[in-house]
C-alpha cells in the first residue's frame, strides 16, 4: 500500500509539475541552435521541479501522513486518554498562538510521534499506540509539547523551502555536469546521447547525497529547539524523562516522507553517520537540557 501511494504521488507531482512548465512555453534546456546549454531554461526546469516537488508534498503531507502512516484523526474523544490528549494540544495551541492542528493516533508498538502539514495553523500532530501504552501522561505531555514546537516554529515549512533549494542546484549542477561529459568529452554535436542521460543519473545521485547533509544538519538543530520548546510547555524534568524512556526503547518505523518529523530516530554518534541523521542522538539532546537554564530567554540559547 505504502509503495502503491508513493509511486502515485510521484507520478502525480511529475505531471502537475510537466503541465506547468508546458504552460510556461518552456522547450527544452538546450538553445534552438539545438547545441549549446540553455542556463536561464535550465534554472527554471531547476526551480519548477526542485522547489515545486518540495511545497507539493508539504501541502500534500497531510494527506500522506494518514495514509501512509495510517494515522486515525481524532473528529470526537471515545475515551478518557483522547479526551486528555485533545485537551493538552488544546492548550499548547493557545499558549503558542497556533490553530489547534488535527489530532491523530496511529497504531504501531514502539514509541513515537510527528508533526506534520503545509503552515502553522493547517498541521497534524499524532502519537503511535507504543508511546502512549509506554509512557505517563507527563512524559506524553512533554512529547506533545515538542511536536507543537515544531509546528509553531514552522520547521516543517522552512525543512521544505532548504530541500527545494537543494533540490533544484542538485538538478541545475547534474546536467550541467551531464552536459559538459556529452559534448566535451564523448563529442556528441547535437542533441544528447546515451552518455549523457547515464552521468545526469549518477551526478544527481552522488550531489544529492552529498547535499542531503545540508537538510540533516537543519533538522538536527531543530530537534534542539523542539526539546527545548516541549520542556518550557511543560517542565524540564517531563521532557529529559520522556526523552530517556525513547532512549530504552526502539523507535517506531515511520514511512520515508514523515521520517525527519518523527520525535523519535535515535540518531548516530559516529561521525560519517551522523551526518546523514536527521536526528541527534538522544543522549546528546537530553545533555542540551540538562545543561540549559531556562531561566533565560530561548533565543539566546546556543545549541
Amino acid at each position: 500500500k505504502r509503495i502503491f501511494f508513493f509511486i502515485i504521488t510521484n507520478i502525480a507531482i511529475l505531471l502537475v509539475l510537466s503541465i506547468f512548465l508546458s504552460l510556461l512555453g518552456f522547450t527544452g534546456i538546450l538553445q534552438s541552435n539545438g547545441i549549446d546549454l540553455d542556463y536561464d531554461s535550465l534554472m527554471l526546469f531547476s526551480l519548477v521541479f526542485g522547489m515545486g516537488g518540495s511545497f507539493i508534498s508539504l501541502y500534500m503531507s497531510k494527506w500522506m501522513a494518514k495514509s501512509l502512516a495510517g494515522v486515525k484523526v481524532i473528529q470526537s474523544p471515545k475515551n478518557q486518554f483522547e479526551s486528555w490528549y485533545v485537551q493538552i494540544v488544546e492548550s499548547q495551541s493557545q499558549k503558542l498562538g497556533i490553530k489547534t492542528p488535527e489530532i491523530g493516533i496511529f497504531n504501531s508498538p514502539s514509541p513515537n510521534a510527528f508533526a506534520t502539514g503545509s503552515s502553522k495553523n493547517n498541521s497534524l500532530v499524532a502519537l503511535s499506540t507504543g508511546l502512549i501504552e509506554s509512557m505517563n501522561k507527563n512524559e506524553i505531555e512533554a512529547v506533545i509539547g515538542h511536536e507543537m514546537s515544531h509546528v509553531a516554529n514552522g520547521d516543517m515549512v522552512t525543512l521544505s523551502l532548504i530541500q527545494g533549494i537543494i533540490n533544484a542546484f542538485v538538478i541545475f549542477f547534474s546536467r550541467v555536469i551531464g552536459h559538459f561529459v556529452d559534448r566535451v568529452i564523448l563529442k556528441n554535436d547535437r542533441g544528447y546521447g546515451i552518455g549523457y542521460f547515464f552521468t545526469v543519473i549518477f551526478a544527481q545521485v552522488i550531489l544529492g547525497i552529498l547535499a542531503s547533509t545540508i537538510v540533516c544538519w537543519f533538522s538536527r538543530r531543530r530537534e534542539f529547539r523542539a526539546d527545548f520548546g516541549g520542556a518550557q510547555l511543560t517542565s524540564k524534568e517531563a521532557m529529559i524523562s520522556s526523552l530517556r524512556t525513547l532512549e530504552k526503547m526502539s523507535a517506531a518505523k515511520l514511512p520515508d516522507q514523515m521520517l525527519a518529523f518523527g520525535i523519535s530516530n535515535q540518531g548516530n554518534s559516529q561521525t560519517l553517520r551522523k551526518l546523514f541523521s536527521t536526528h541527534p542522538p538522544i543522549r546528546d539532546r537530553i545533555l542540551a537540557l540538562e545543561n540549559t537554564n531556562f531561566s533565560e530567554n530561548l533565543n539566546q540559547q546556543q545549541v
